[in-house]
Formats: structure tokens, sequence, C-alpha cells
């Protein structure tokens, strides 16, 4: 029997491989593999995605994320609030950049909470980065601070605008909008904040190849979208909308024949599904029992940013830690069908009691 994966992105490539495999040799034989007008309309399509007025590729969301926070003017020493369920380069780049993460807790759906993040608030917060997380379009709690948003999981759903000075993107390959690479973007609607980020991606120097110029004294760093990535995305961004709603069917299916003790996680009804997710007890329990009838689950995320070693801090975040036990991530994706969630519903009856 075939197995039940948690991705398939050569799937994903056979519905559009005409036009990408076009694309790409045409770069190929252009022999400009930098820049270029492929990059050109992939930042205008992500731009669009997103309704700001326009966007910097560059080399990976976490980049992205890093650019977008050096541009906002976050120095070292500065604190940046993120929240505490999210992947690790949401804090790794604000680290990477010498300023501090501090972490609060998040919603029962998984997003920052707020609230949690205004008493975090100090003096010497510089930034806040909500994590529109699974595809949830989270709050942006009113700091009186640059919010820049980390959209890695949330294109086509609700645009995440919530006050940010600049939205980040992630087009790595499993992403709805994935490419055969690293990838990302910055995307907003201030033309200088835009033009700091491309320059701090491309070492710091102008559009000229002879002004060597610094942005404010910040030495930048090579962070640009290669145009064979450019024309992956560009190729694939027709498809954004049709996969969004395969998975939006699928996980309707999922809602309706899940067992009681798999609750789902509470999702936005406009949501692109980034990821499924369940909440159930023994997690451990039911993942073996799944790859035991070889339908592949994840845990996003087994642990709260401040409980890894790379970024030990005290931290009140009891929503996160409770999540972080019971999230469970079932496949989604344009290449599974109604009979594949059917398999996965039939083995969550066999181990979840009801």
């Amino acid at each position: 029997m075939k197995p039940v994966c948690m991705a398939d992105v050569a799937a994903r490539h056979a519905e559009v491989s005409d036009q990408i495999e076009r694309r790409v040799l045409e770069v190929l034989r252009s022999g400009r593999y930098v820049g270029g007008p492929q990059v050109r309309e992939a930042e205008r399509l992500a731009a669009r995605w997103f309704g700001r007025a326009d966007a910097v590729g560059v080399a990976s969301g976490t980049d992205a994320l890093m650019l977008a926070l050096q541009a906002a003017g976050v120095r070292p020493g500065a604190e940046v609030i993120v929240p505490a369920l999210t992947f690790f380069a949401t804090a790794g780049a604000v680290l990477a950049i010498g300023a501090r993460p501090v972490v609060v807790d998040v919603l029962e759906d998984a997003c920052m909470d707020p609230d949690a993040a205004a008493r975090a608030r100090t003096h010497l917060t510089a930034a806040v980065i909500p994590v529109h997380l699974f595809g949830n379009l989270a709050p942006a709690p009113d700091l009186g601070v640059p919010v820049i948003d980390d959209a890695a999981q949330a294109i086509g759903g609700r645009v995440p605008r919530s006050n940010g000075v600049l939205t980040t993107l992630s087009t790595y390959p499993t992403k709805v909008w994935g490419g055969a690479g690293e990838g990302g973007f910055v995307v907003g609607d201030r033309a200088e904040l835009l033009e700091r980020v491309r320059r701090l991606g491309n070492h710091g120097l102008g559009a000229e190849p002879d002004l060597h110029f610094l942005v404010s004294g910040v030495v930048g760093r090579n962070s640009r979208l290669d145009a064979v990535q450019a024309a992956v995305l560009v190729a694939n961004e027709p498809r954004i909308q049709p996969r969004v709603e395969h998975r939006r069917a699928l996980a309707s299916r999922y809602d309706a024949g899940l067992p009681a003790g798999a609750r789902p996680l509470p999702r936005d009804d406009d949501s692109p599904v980034h990821q499924y997710l369940v909440l159930v007890e023994d997690r451990g329990r039911v993942q073996a029992h799944l790859a035991a009838r070889q339908i592949e689950s994840r845990v996003y995320y087994p642990l709260p940013l401040h409980h890894q070693p790379a970024l030990l801090q005290p931290a009140h975040t009891p929503v996160a830690e409770q999540l972080c036990t019971r999230l469970l991530a079932l496949p989604i994706h344009r290449g599974m069908d109604d009979a594949d969630v059917d398999r996965v519903l039939t083995a969550l009856h066999e181990v979840v009691s009801s």
C-alpha cells in the first residue's frame, strides 16, 4: 500500500512541470542567474498576494526576517517579542542580528497572545514578530514598536496586515508557494524600507555596481533570490489558490470524520490550512499507530522556544506548553484525495478513544 506522506513535492511539480521547466531553461540559456525579469516578476506576485506595494526577493525566509528587522531599525542589544510556539528561525533571526528574543505565550489557536506581548514590553523592546502559524491570522499587539509579520505559513489566506511595517515570507519547497530550494520575500508599502532591505541583502551596496554604500552603518550580506528559484515560483503562482481550495476541502473532510478524542486546532474560516493540526492525548502512541499503517504525521513543535538549549530563558507560557504536548499534524497536500483522508481517519478511530 502506498504511504500517505506529509508532503508530495514531486506530485505538485507534475501539475506545472512544463511551465516550470520551460522557464528554468530560459533562465539557464539567458546566462543571467542573479536578478533579472524572473526575479522582478516573482517580487511583483509576492506583493500582490499580500496586498502590499512591492517586495524584495531574498535567499530564505530566515534571511527575510533578519533583513526586515534590521531595515526596521532593530540593533544589537535590543529586545524583540516572539511567540513561544513557532519554528526556531523566528527567534534565530533575532539572535543572528545580535538582538534578544523575548518569548511570550500564545492563544488557543497557537498564535501570539497580544496581552502577553503587552506585558513583556520594556524600554528595550524594538519590534514584535507575530507569527501567522499554520495559516491562522495572528492578532498584532499595539506596542508602539515596528511589527514584522512572519507569514511563512500564511499565503492564500487572509492578508496579514496587522499594522505590520514589513511582512516576511518563506518559499521553502514544502510551503503552499514553494520553490525548488530556499527562497523568501520581504513585502511592504514603504519604498525606503524595502530599498534598505534590498541594499542589506546585497552587501549594503546600492543599485549601481560602483556605488559602495553601507546603509546606516550596518554591513549587509549576500541574500538574493536567484533567477532559477524565481522562475519556479512564477510558474507555480497560478496554482496557489487551487491548492489552497484543495487543502480546505481535505480539512473539512477531516473535521467531519475525526473521533471525539482528536479535536482540531481552532482554525480561521479562510485559513489556507498550511498544516492540519489535531490535539490528542498520548501522542506518541497515536503516531506509532499511524506509522504502522504507513501514514506519516509530524509534531509542530515539540518544545516552546524558551526550552530550546540555544534560548533558555524564563517565560510563563502555559498554553504553549500544553499545545506542545498534544498537537499532531496530519498529512494534507495537493497529492492527497478523499480516500487518503479516509484512510487516515480510519487509523485514528482505531487508536484514539471516542
